[in-house]
């Protein structure tokens, strides 16, 4: 096969993807890497239909890969995972609006451009989380304990655009990081960036059967295969606080061979799963019915074939190795 990774440099000396793609070069098939950030592309010629079984994004959130991932999908590629999809986690108020829709257990989620319009949130949400809504690798996640406080967080949250800010999930100081590839579903316990005095250390942990129910049904309602979930155990049960697109796999056995046996069966599949919702052009949500301006039929837009329901799988602990824990996954 060949494939077409987009990698930011961010990513360049990375574990994953580079032991990945080192996998699959091993194995016979050809990668080409693109760096979105350092390179000047030429669009009609970057996403020639048909040049690559399936392109694989592994950037920050916010930089310019996702569109190139985009423009793929729209020329036909098969994109690992699904573009709609990973549009779907990487607006974190997007997410939110669409896990609330779909029932995920999360916590309730305020969107704003301006960090100023923090004091508009009632007093009794407080302590806030704060984020940037195109966040990754847990950058300038702050916790604001009062609304007294957010004039001393202005400058930090300055630039970062636009803005979510969830009710504080009280915790132990650890959450559960559910990785799954293609169906299998890894669990492993770390330290929350929200409190890095910590000394908690990163170790795969039992899946509580709760938590793997809550992991399965992050992927069917974003339509993703290859993913990363963050929960955290609150005092009424597990909240989903984060949702991430080919993220680290750090602690899933043997993770650059599981990860990229995953790659090369759903470039085999062709599109991925359609996100809960979603049809028509990339990044579109379900259209709402409306009255066709012109009696001429209009042809509708192609929607892949469902696939069979997923069997998710959660993969026992043998010997867990443990690591310090990093600062984040990234997107």
């Amino acid at each position: 096969m060949r494939l077409c990774f987009l990698v930011e440099e961010h990513y360049r000396h990375d574990g994953m993807p580079n032991e990945v793609i080192g996998q699959l070069t091993a194995w016979g098939h050809r990668v080409d890497v693109v760096r979105p950030g350092g390179s000047l592309l030429r669009m009609a010629e970057v996403v020639t239909t048909g040049a690559h079984d399936a392109w694989v994004l592994k950037t920050v959130s916010g930089g310019p890969g996702l569109t190139l991932l985009e423009a793929a999908a729209a020329a036909g590629a098969t994109t690992v995972n699904d573009a709609r999809a990973i549009r779907g986690v990487r607006d974190k108020a997007l997410a939110a609006a669409i896990g609330h829709t779909h029932g995920l257990p999360q916590p309730a989620t305020y969107a704003l451009a301006r960090p100023e319009l923090l004091a508009e949130i009632p007093e009794g949400e407080y302590p806030l989380v704060v984020k940037p809504a195109d966040g990754s690798s847990g950058r300038a996640v702050h916790l604001v304990p009062s609304p007294d406080r957010i004039a001393d967080l202005l400058p930090a949250l300055a630039g970062e655009g636009m803005l979510i800010a969830q009710p504080y999930v009280p915790n132990p100081g650890t959450d559960v990081k559910v990785y799954c590839v293609d169906g299998e579903l890894f669990a492993t316990e770390r330290r929350s960036p929200l409190h890095p005095a910590s000394a908690v250390r990163e170790r795969r942990v039992p899946l509580p059967r709760e938590v793997a129910d809550i992991a399965a049904r992050v992927g069917e309602v974003y339509g993703l295969d290859l993913y990363g979930v963050d929960v955290l155990l609150g005092p009424d049960g597990p909240v989903v606080v984060d949702v991430n697109d080919f993220p680290s796999f750090r602690q899933v056995p043997d993770a650059a061979a599981r990860v990229a046996r995953a790659v090369l069966e759903l470039a085999r599949r062709g599109a991925g799963r359609t996100p809960v919702g979603a049809v028509g052009p990339v990044g579109a949500l379900a259209p709402v019915a409306a009255t066709p301006l012109a009696a001429a039929p209009v042809p509708a837009a192609p929607v892949p074939a469902p696939r069979p329901p997923r069997t998710y799988t959660a993969v026992p602990v043998s010997v867990p190795a443990q690591v310090p824990a990093g600062a984040g996954d990234g997107a």
